[in-house]
């Protein structure tokens, strides 16, 4: 099985975000991450590529999934046969927000904790 080209546009913690990233882990993906919080110009790429400013967003062989969980790329990649089945579960949620506790901690610039 060829390996997809992905790049994904997430955020340094996010509940969404580590979803995506999840998947990528569990399928032993290689990917490009661009942090669209620690660089601006990512951010700015990602809503040029995508049409919109909600993240995550993740580029597939050159296809933009826009504003998409890691349970929403899981199914896109097995739908278009590009992973096979999972080797194993994730120890995070690949559909979840973060919780307010989450929001609150990343605003004051205190470590998150992302539960399962």
């Amino acid at each position: 099985m060829e390996k997809p080209q992905i790049t994904t546009y997430l955020k340094t913690s996010c509940g969404w975000s580590n979803g995506v990233r999840a998947v990528m882990k569990k399928y032993n993906l290689e990917y490009t991450d661009k942090d669209i919080i620690q660089n601006p110009a990512f951010r700015w790429e990602m809503e040029q590529k995508s049409g919109q400013p909600l993240s995550p967003c993740v580029e597939v062989n050159g296809v933009m999934l826009a504003d998409i969980s890691g349970e929403e790329v899981e199914q896109y990649l097995l739908a278009q046969g590009l992973v096979g089945d999972p080797a194993a579960p994730t120890d995070v949620p690949l559909n979840a927000a973060c919780s307010d506790e989450q929001h609150a901690a990343m605003r004051a610039g205190s470590p998150v904790t992302f539960r399962s």
